[in-house]
């Protein structure tokens, strides 16, 4: 509800209660696939509302705001920033370190909580928090861990800033889409992924990139890196799913993807929107191919097909005199058109 200043330049804009409740509920499947909320020895999820919402103002200034001088907010890094920059810092996000830095306190308290990691760009409000418990609680050992920022061998971030943001729900990126994010990983990066996405052991991950290094356009790494990672994250079925759909692009089996996978597989691929009416009565391949684009005219899409280089959904037309009706569509409302081994074309019925 409060906007963390760490690493940006401009205001964050101000969710709703209701807003950030869906959130936590979807972090928390998302954070299920890698630990446990049951249990004895099971993971904790909390919420800091629940002890931070029902202090009032003065309470904040009497228990929190006493042990924070100004001299000493100013000096984090995160604030330096922000007041140079035009944009300046509201006394909102001014005030988010005190809020991170009593969280650490409270879990310290009710706990036994001695340690807060994160992001190296969290070093201001973790040394705030270890400071307020020394303060606060003399005598008190609490330590605080913080981690780079992963970046690829270029320097760039992952992120949503980036636009090469890596996410842990299927409808924001799906087992293909993280697949194959993976498989088009540098091989400058490949190895670093293992080690850090993946729990193979490490004298399996050099034997990895010694078979990698041999003949590196085979992506061998890159192969082992989607698959474990894709694993870890959607299990075999996902996996499996992630697997066949790369393989369509190569000509695999399409029937068995719903409409969903489809999209995803091609959605950069041209694509254009037939009526309904016109699959129903029955339309000419040639007449696909042309409008399609994937053939200059009937009469060449007529010579690719004897040919046979055109496919609809990755199986070989052989008939020229052929047409696609309603039972030829894809999850009911797709077609796949292929032109040769790379030219596709998506068509919706609509």
């Amino acid at each position: 509800m409060i906007g963390d200043p760490s690493g940006k330049s401009d205001e964050r804009n101000l969710l709703s209660e209701d807003q950030i409740n869906h959130n936590v509920a979807a972090v928390r499947d998302q954070l299920a696939r890698f630990v446990t909320f049951d249990g004895d020895t099971s993971a904790v999820m909390l919420n800091n509302h629940d002890w931070i919402g029902p202090m009032s103002f003065i309470d904040w200034l009497r228990e929190v705001g006493k042990y924070f001088t100004i001299n000493y907010m100013v000096a984090k890094e995160s604030v330096k920033q922000r007041m140079a920059s035009d944009a300046g810092i509201s006394y909102t996000e001014f005030s988010y370190m005190t809020l991170q830095a009593y969280d650490f306190l409270h879990l310290y308290r009710e706990f036994g909580c001695t340690i807060q990691g994160g992001g190296n760009d969290q070093w201001g409000n973790i040394t705030a928090g270890s400071d307020l418990i020394r303060k606060a609680e003399p005598g008190a050992k609490v330590f605080g861990l913080t981690f780079p920022l992963l970046t690829t061998s270029r320097g760039e971030k992952f992120g949503k800033t980036a636009g090469n943001a890596v996410w842990l729900d299927a409808e924001r990126t799906s087992p293909y889409q993280l697949y194959q994010y993976w498989i088009r990983s540098e091989d400058a990066d490949v190895e670093k992924y293992l080690n850090l996405f993946t729990f193979l052991e490490l004298d399996e991950i050099a034997s990895i990139m010694s078979e990698h290094n041999e003949a590196p356009e085979r992506r061998l790494a890159q192969k082992a890196l989607a698959e474990h990672a894709t694993r870890l994250i959607y299990g075999e079925d996902g996996l499996a799913k992630a697997v066949a759909a790369s393989g369509a692009l190569f000509g695999g089996d399409l029937s068995a993807l719903g409409a969903a996978e489809l999209v995803d597989i091609f959605a950069d691929v041209p694509s254009s929107t037939i009526e309904r009416s016109r699959i129903d009565a029955g339309v000419s391949v040639l007449d696909l191919f042309a409008e399609s684009g994937l053939a200059k005219s009937k009469g060449e899409a007529r010579r690719k097909v004897s040919q046979g280089g055109a496919y609809v959904n990755n199986e070989r037309v052989a008939d020229v005199e052929a047409t696609i009706g309603a039972g030829d569509l894809l999850a009911d409302e797709l077609l796949v058109l292929r032109m040769g081994k790379k030219q596709y074309h998506l068509i919706r019925v609509g």
